[in-house]
């Protein structure tokens, strides 16, 4: 499973150089949110890293313009160049603020919070930019509600300008064309344009898409029309929940394209980075964090989740399992119903089937672990290790206080609590004496009922 969408390189003949400007300096206002908006998660990865990987495939140059304070922000987007505006005055004036990294080619110019962008979309953009007598291509869309979105006015295929919902007439506002915002022009006529722009709106805001205006006033503009779902902008919870569900259905797409079985695939959830091979069979209501590979051959039952982890070829996961980060699954493993594993290497054709925790610990393979059982790999203070070797068999409610040492081919007793290494091979049993008293349990109900019947 590979990213969902890309699309043949744009042709190496007249190629210029080409640089992203992406806008980052939005709060999380409407998001009710203390995070800034584009560091909200889709897929379990920030909206900007989303749109950041997706830039790298097509342009040259990332620059990033984020807001004063945003140092985390600044950090997801290393190593690409950051700028801050330090006034949040508006698009234009944030774009104007990278004017000096534009470099010489051409420069598109996106927004953080339209993560979902394809790489196709995005050379398709360049390839209209480099259609002879265009000076500026922008992105459009028909969404199913216009809403407040700015709107497109065209003269047949030209754009003459875009005009922001706050500023436009009852008549523009029935435009069904709707802004994007994203646009692409030579970086010379960019930053001229820019410069240009004044604040003579509703807002006393530089509009970026005032520029469209100017270009249109020295050559051709043109348009290039995406979905909706693609272009669609995130301002709420209410469309990150609508842009998680169009990322979700693209991944789920993309799995099944390589050769994946999902069951129920409406009710499988994957990351953006989840690794699928051919082959893999995947039950209902699964949920893949980030960080997860799983093998060829390899079948995860209903109702697991997966973690930071890799599973292997043949290995069998689940129902009802959970596999936390650090967590390798070798070849032909299984992994049953309420076990989770943490931190932990199951050897090939090792098995633990049932309501077992297993964390900071080495299985060997062919080693069963038994129902019930614990590694106790937390003292309070320190995380500890516990090593089992091959061909093992751990009886049901072993508890292992790590750390601890278990050779190969040794048996545990069920019931054990095992606070000593134990030798290859060798039987270990750590349960208390067991002691019977004939008819206690006879006087001890009849004393108890008295004393119950005397209150």
């Amino acid at each position: 499973m590979t990213s969902p969408i890309s699309s043949p390189p744009i042709s190496q003949s007249a190629r210029r150089p080409t640089t992203a400007v992406i806008l980052a300096a939005g709060l999380g206002t409407r998001m009710r949110s203390s995070l800034p908006k584009a560091q909200h998660l889709l897929g379990g990865r920030p909206m900007i890293a989303h749109l950041i990987a997706t830039a790298k495939e097509v342009f040259d140059h990332i620059v990033v313009v984020v807001g004063p304070g945003m140092d985390e922000m600044a950090r997801l987007c290393a190593p690409h160049a950051i700028v801050v505006q330090e006034n949040r005055l508006g698009t234009g004036h944030a774009a104007r603020q990278a004017a000096d990294l534009f470099g010489s080619g051409d420069v598109a110019v996106l927004y953080a919070d339209n993560p979902l962008i394809t790489a196709s979309t995005m050379r398709r953009l360049l390839d209209a930019r480099r259609t002879p007598g265009t000076v500026l291509a922008l992105l459009a869309m028909r969404p199913h509600e216009p809403g407040r979105y700015g709107r497109v006015v065209t003269d047949d295929e030209r754009v003459l300008r875009i005009v922001e919902w706050k500023d436009a007439t009852d008549e523009e506002r029935g435009i069904g064309l709707c802004n994007a915002g994203v646009l692409c022009a030579d970086a010379e006529d960019l930053r001229q344009w820019l410069s240009d722009i004044r604040a003579d709106n509703a807002q006393k805001e530089y509009y970026l898409t005032d520029v469209v205006a100017l270009a249109a006033r020295n050559g051709t503009v043109r348009c290039v029309e995406a979905p909706e779902a693609e272009l669609a902008g995130i301002n709420s919870r209410a469309e990150l929940a609508r842009a998680e569900g169009t990322l979700q259905t693209r991944l789920r797409d993309a799995a099944l394209d390589a050769g994946v079985t999902l069951v129920a695939p409406e009710t499988v959830f994957f990351s953006a980075d989840t690794v699928l091979e051919s082959d893999v069979v995947v039950e209902p209501h699964v949920v893949f964090g980030p960080g997860v590979i799983v093998r060829s051959g390899a079948k995860v039952r209903a109702f697991s989740h997966l973690e930071g982890c890799e599973v292997r070829a043949g290995a069998l996961i689940g129902p009802y399992a959970r596999l936390r980060p650090g967590t390798v699954c070798e070849e032909n493993s299984h992994v049953g119903n309420f076990v989770e594993l943490k931190a932990v290497r199951l050897g090939e054709g090792a098995k633990a089937n049932h309501l077992t925790y297993l964390g900071d610990a080495s299985i060997g393979p062919r080693t069963n672990v038994g129902a019930g059982t614990i590694t106790c790999n937390y003292d309070g203070y320190f995380k500890h290790r516990t090593d089992i070797g091959a061909d093992a068999f751990i009886g049901s409610d072993a508890i292992l206080v790590a750390p601890v040492t278990i050779g190969d081919g040794a048996l545990i007793a069920a019931g054990s609590v095992i606070t000593h290494d134990v030798a290859p091979d060798a039987l270990a049993l750590g349960r208390a004496r067991q002691v019977d008293k004939p008819g206690a349990a006879k006087v001890l109900r009849e004393t108890l009922k008295t004393r119950k019947e005397q209150r």
